[in-house]
C-alpha cells in the first residue's frame, strides 16, 4: 500500500515539476523575446534619426559619415521607407532579385504594417516619411525556441514514461509467470494423490465407465499443469499431426458442453503435420471453442475445420453467437479486454501469444456479423516432409 501511495506522489510531483518547468521556459522566452523586440525598435529609431539627419542636411560640405554608417550597419532588420504619398522610396535587407517585383515589395510592406508600428520622419512638419520594418530572422527563429524546448521536454518525459511502463510490464509478466509456475507445482501434489485413488478404484473393480471419466479429468488437470509450467519459457516444438491434436481438444469440450450446441469437425486430410507444442496449441483451440460457446450462450452451432493448403495449415472456428463489430477485431486480443462480466480478458491474448510468438503463426478474426456469429482463423506453417 505504501509503495502504491509513493508511486502516486512521485507521479504527481513529476507532473507538477514538468508544468513548472514548461511555464518558466515560456515565461522567460516571452520576456527575452519582448526585450529583443524592443532593442530592434530602438535600432530602427536610431536609424530613423540618421535618415532624418541625412535628409535634412542641406550643407553639401557637411560630414554625413555617421548617419550613413548607422544606416549601413542595419544588416538584419528588413525595412521599407515610404513617403507621405504611400510610395516606396527605399528598402533594406530584402531579397534583391524578388524586390524587382512591385507586388513582392507591397506584400512585404503589408507584413511590416501588421507586425510593428511605423516610425515617422519629417523636417519642420514637411516631407513626411514613414519607416516600416518587420522582425529580423533571428527574432522570428526565437519564436520557435520554446516550441523546440517543449518538444524536447515531451520527448524526454515520453522516454521516462516508456521506460517506467516497460519496467512495470516486465515486473507484471514476471509475477504472472511466477504465479503460473507455482500453480503448476501446487497442482502436482493432488494429482499424484488422485492417480493413486484411480489405481485403488481399478483394484476395487469399480465400473470402468466412471473410472475412465475420472481418469480423463485427471489427465486433463495434468495437461493444464504442464501448460502453466511452460509459461515464460520458450516451448519445444515437435512435428505433430495437427488434426489429431485439434480433434482431441474439440472432443473433450464437446462431451462437456451443452447438448443444445451442435458440434461439427472436418479436416481435408487425416494427417497434416506442423511443428507444435501440443499442450499449448491445445490450449488455444480450447480457448477459442470456449469463447464461441460463451458467445452462443449455450445454444447454437459450432464448426471447426482443419484445411491443408499448399503452404499453410488453416484452422477456422465458426460459431452462431452474438458476433462483434469490426472495431473490436484487434482489441479482443489485447490483455485485459473482455466483454464478459466475470472475464479476465486473458484467453484470447494468451492464444495470440502462443500462436504468434511461440509458433510463428497468425490468429485473427476472419469475419463477424452482429447477431449471426464469428469466425476465427489460425494460420501455421506446414512441417517439411523431411523434418
Amino acid at each position: 500500500m505504501n509503495y502504491l501511495i509513493n508511486n502516486i506522489i512521485i507521479r504527481r510531483f513529476a507532473a507538477l515539476a514538468s508544468l513548472v518547468i514548461v511555464s518558466l521556459i515560456l515565461w522567460n522566452t516571452y520576456i527575452f523575446f519582448q526585450k529583443f523586440k524592443q532593442e530592434e525598435r530602438v535600432k530602427m529609431e536610431i536609424l530613423a534619426t540618421a535618415q532624418k539627419e541625412l535628409a535634412s542636411n542641406v550643407d553639401l560640405n557637411a560630414n554625413v559619415d555617421l548617419p550613413l554608417k548607422v544606416i549601413e550597419n542595419n544588416q538584419n532588420i528588413p525595412m521599407i521607407l515610404v513617403n507621405e504619398n504611400g510610395e516606396i522610396d527605399y528598402f533594406q535587407n530584402l531579397d534583391s532579385v524578388k524586390s524587382l517585383n512591385k507586388k513582392y515589395l507591397e506584400k512585404q510592406l503589408a507584413k511590416m504594417k501588421a507586425e510593428n508600428k511605423p516610425i515617422e520622419l519629417s523636417y519642420k512638419g514637411k516631407n513626411r516619411q514613414f519607416i516600416y520594418y518587420r522582425n529580423s530572422d533571428l527574432l522570428n527563429k526565437l519564436t520557435y525556441y520554446p516550441i523546440a524546448l517543449i518538444l524536447i521536454l515531451l520527448l524526454f518525459l515520453s522516454v521516462i514514461y516508456m521506460f517506467y511502463n516497460s519496467n512495470k510490464i516486465a515486473e507484471t509478466n514476471k509475477l504472472w509467470t511466477g504465479m503460473a509456475k507455482e500453480t503448476a507445482h501446487q497442482i502436482g501434489t493432488p494429482l499424484s494423490s488422485l492417480l493413486g485413488w484411480i489405481a485403488i478404484l481399478k483394484m476395487e473393480k469399480v465400473d470402468n465407465k466412471y473410472v475412465e471419466e475420472i481418469e480423463k479429468d485427471v489427465n486433463r488437470l495434468n495437461t493444464i499443469a504442464n501448460r502453466f509450467s511452460k509459461i515464460g519459457s520458450a516451448p519445444k516444438l515437435k512435428k505433430e499431426n495437427i488434426v489429431t491434436i485439434t480433434k482431441d481438444a474439440f472432443d473433450y469440450l464437446k462431451s462437456r458442453s451443452s447438448k443444445q450446441i451442435s458440434f461439427s469437425f472436418a479436416a481435408t486430410d487425416p494427417e497434416i503435420y506442423t511443428l507444435l507444442n501440443k499442450e499449448l496449441f491445445g490450449w488455444v483451440i480450447e480457448n477459442l471453442i470456449k469463447n464461441a460457446i460463451d458467445a452462443m450462450m449455450g445454444k447454437g452451432a459450432l464448426t471447426l475445420t482443419v484445411e491443408n493448403t499448399p503452404k499453410k495449415v488453416k484452422i477456422t472456428i465458426t460459431d452462431t453467437g452474438k458476433g462483434m463489430s469490426k472495431k473490436l477485431f484487434k482489441q479482443i486480443f489485447k490483455p485485459g479486454f473482455t466483454t464478459k462480466k466475470r472475464g479476465w480478458g486473458l484467453g484470447l491474448s494468451l492464444s495470440k501469444r502462443i500462436v504468434s510468438d511461440y509458433h510463428k503463426g497468425k490468429i485473427f478474426v476472419q469475419k463477424s456479423d452482429i447477431g449471426k456469429g464469428t469466425t476465427f482463423e489460425i494460420l501455421l506453417e506446414k512441417a517439411l516432409l523431411s523434418s
